[in-house]
């Protein structure tokens, strides 16, 4: 186990597998020192924990406690493609989309269950730049998506 993973376990959580592509297209693509991943949902073992728009079904904190899940889900995604989290230099950017019912506006308090979730995990490698986007719908009516973009050492 890397430090990262044993820095996880620490925290009460475990690494899960990489969760299965939905449609057409990678969990996470390497491209020269960066790692890509794609969107993130909050699921465990190949079921989203809520369904629903934050600010109506589903409640902010929970919306937050999502979106850790979908790092998770990310830094999953980057050992599928890198084999050892250690190799981390630093989190670059997090985008993070929330399904919003109209009048719902904390869509970045949402996304700070990612970014403090990465934090936790990585220290300094983990401060990145982010934007928190509200939208209308995710897919499967998740309320939260996270993908994020790291920077790796060989």
């Amino acid at each position: 186990m890397s430090g990262v993973e044993d820095k996880i376990a620490s925290l009460g959580l475990k690494l899960p597998e990489v969760v299965p592509p939905l449609a057409t297209y990678q969990p996470a693509v390497r491209s020269g020192a960066y790692v890509h991943t794609s969107g993130q949902l909050p699921m465990v073992a190949g079921a989203l924990l809520a369904t629903g728009k934050v600010g109506a079904e589903v409640g902010p904190e929970q919306g937050k406690e999502l979106a850790a899940t979908c790092a998770l889900n990310a830094l999953a995604a980057v050992k599928s493609v890198i084999g050892d989290l250690d190799k981390i230099v630093r989190v670059v950017k997090v985008v993070g989309f929330v399904a919003s019912a109209p009048d719902f506006t904390g869509q970045p308090g949402v996304v700070n269950g990612a970014s403090e979730l990465l934090g936790a995990v990585l220290g300094d490698k983990g401060v990145h730049a982010r934007s928190a986007v509200g939208v209308a719908v995710l897919p499967l009516d998740a309320p939260v998506e996270v993908e994020i973009q790291v920077e790796i050492a060989d």
